[in-house]
């Protein structure tokens, strides 16, 4: 098969007399090398080899439009590419000099062509999804930048280790990656993470006008579906048992008791949102924020319940001091130190189930749900629930609900069997 590139030609003879600069070539490999003059020159290090493009801040490249001279040359490079592909076994008939030509043709004709099209919407997965990455860290979004890399990086690996062009994206590749990650063993909750992630950078690129697909493939390939694995919501009977706990004042254990009722009070508050309260967002019986995941503001009444427990974190604090000792600011540099704080909550929690005679697991995240569970307990509609919680859809809070929907139903089968 014929191997093409572009490089910069810097054999001695094809330096300029002139004005010493090296041309950029297409190098074909096919039993013979053949080149390819692109129309363009530059010295060595004006020409990025690693990238395969001209580098904007070259002193030689000052009088150059880098961007659309690479895009004019990245755009050549994969019409060639698709030529040598849509050639197929068939090259092998062919000589370096007669599969220059037929490159050659294919740049001069058919300028409405879906190879063109293909050329015009040179984008990568990598390119763009770390641009995306960028805006989410500068949001202090970390956790969102994580999910994106994450789900760039599968893909990069499956593709054996490159990165990906977006109309390369097709729904056969979708379902070949798919298909690789059941073969090892992993869960569709994982697949779905991960091409989530991708769908989100590529329906991204569209609606900025980066990118034209000829079919959005997403409307095509369907992502798998999650699945609940584990019950995440307590029961009102498991979570009085864990209320009728006891810890010494001041103790993790009594901290950690303290945060989740907090939490729960707080209408199923996340926990990144509760190191980041101060005392001013404490105000007229009233707490005030904004979460985190999505900027909504909450203002939430105090509770008498919810009073006793801020009382001792609120007494000699400024207005402008974290309400909380495992205090964040939310910030991308303090990413590490949020994650370490969760996971020692979480390990906290569970000792707190164990104490209880609890066998439920008990997370930080389960307390979200288990808030919306028993607020569904006693008789408020889904769709206020929804807005309790902040979700923008209903079906999020549905999945929310479905401990409740199984154990009603659970109560309904037993009164009916009692009746026979």
């Amino acid at each position: 098969m014929a191997k093409i590139r572009l490089i910069l030609d810097t054999r001695t003879r094809s330096k300029s007399r002139k004005s010493g600069l090296y041309p950029v070539v297409l190098k074909i490999i096919h039993h013979k090398v053949g080149l390819i003059y692109m129309g363009v020159r530059t010295s060595k290090s004006g020409w990025d080899d690693k990238y395969h493009q001209l580098r904007k801040s070259a002193y030689e490249n000052r009088n150059l439009n880098c961007d659309d001279e690479n895009r004019r040359l990245n755009g050549k490079f994969y019409q060639a590419k698709s030529v040598v592909d849509e050639l197929g076994d068939s090259v092998e008939h062919l000589d370096v000099k007669r599969l220059r030509e037929y490159i050659e043709k294919a740049w001069d004709e058919n300028p409405n062509s879906e190879l063109k099209k293909k050329v015009e919407n040179e984008i990568s997965l990598e390119t763009w999804g770390q641009r995306l990455i960028q805006r989410k860290r500068a949001a202090n979004l970390p956790n969102t930048a994580k999910w994106l890399r994450g789900g760039i990086n599968a893909i990069v690996s499956f593709n054996d280790g490159n990165d990906i062009m977006l109309f390369d994206i097709t729904v056969s590749f979708l379902k070949d990656f798919e298909a690789y990650h059941l073969s090892k063993g992993n869960s569709k909750n994982t697949i779905s993470i991960y091409l989530r992630a991708v769908r989100s950078i590529y329906n991204s690129a569209i609606s900025e006008d980066r990118f034209t697909p000829l079919k959005n493939v997403f409307q095509h390939y369907k992502v798998p579906r999650t699945k609940r694995t584990k019950k995440r919501a307590l029961l009102k009977e498991e979570l009085r048992k864990i209320k009728a706990l006891k810890y010494p004042e001041g103790t993790v254990m009594w901290h950690a008791y303290n945060y989740l009722f907090i939490m729960f009070y707080c209408r199923g508050m996340n926990f990144i949102d509760l190191v980041k309260i101060k005392t001013k967002d404490f105000k007229d019986g009233r707490l005030s924020y904004g979460r985190s995941k999505t900027g909504e503001p909450f203002s939430i009444s105090i509770p008498n319940d919810l009073q006793k427990i801020m009382q001792y974190y609120i007494e000699r604090k400024k207005p402008n001091e974290y309400l909380f000792p495992n205090y964040n600011d939310g910030s991308t540099e303090q990413f590490q130190k949020y994650k370490s704080q969760r996971r020692r909550m979480n390990e906290r929690l569970k000792l707190m189930a164990e104490d209880a005679g609890i066998t439920t697991e008990l997370t930080t995240y389960s307390i979200r749900h288990s808030w919306a569970t028993i607020a569904k307990y006693t008789g408020i509609s889904t769709a206020l629930i929804s807005e309790g919680l902040g979700h923008s859809s209903v079906k999020t809070t549905e999945v929310y609900l479905k401990d409740f929907e199984n154990a009603a139903l659970d109560e309904i089968t037993e009164k009916v069997a009692s009746i026979i």
